[in-house]
């Protein structure tokens, strides 16, 4: 696999500041070789971007951009959490991505294949993973959607 920070370099990302917690809970827990990664909103520059429920109030490709945002501030936590060290994540285990959704609304995993196209873009084959696509009532401040994730990591 190649070193993620070229493989970032390749793909024109640049990683966002590790977002801080808007309520009370930790961005990420390591225990032995897994990271927990709490749900993260897409926060871009400060900013909640897409909000409201899909499709009526955010369209289905503005949710899988901002599915590809809550990865990005995941990947920036987990820099924060390895030490700026992202080539010591073997695997990307599940994701889990809730989806604020108007009632009648069926296309979650469609809004989660961002997320889950960006990881494999990012990390190839290390980067496919279990998932949960999910449809919501309502998310943290309004956001369209949520990403959380379980990542292993080697030792260090």
């Amino acid at each position: 696999m190649p070193r993620i920070q070229d493989r970032l370099q390749e793909l024109q990302i640049t990683l966002p500041e590790a977002p801080k917690p808007v309520a009370a809970y930790v961005p990420a827990v390591k225990t032995g070789n897994l990271i927990y990664v709490s749900g993260q909103i897409p926060f871009r520059d400060g900013k909640l971007f897409a909000t409201g429920p899909v499709p009526s109030q955010t369209s289905l490709h503005e949710a899988q951009e901002a599915a590809k945002q809550c990865v990005l501030n995941v990947l920036a936590i987990l820099a924060d959490t390895l030490n700026g060290d992202l080539d010591r994540i073997r695997r990307i285990v599940k994701l889990g991505v809730f989806v604020f959704s108007d009632s009648d609304f069926t296309d979650q995993p469609e809004v989660a294949n961002g997320a889950s196209e960006l990881l494999q873009d990012v990390f190839g084959e290390a980067g496919r993973h279990a998932r949960a696509a999910v449809g919501s009532v309502a998310l943290p401040l309004g956001a369209s959607v949520e990403v959380e994730m379980i990542v292993e990591v080697e030792e260090g």
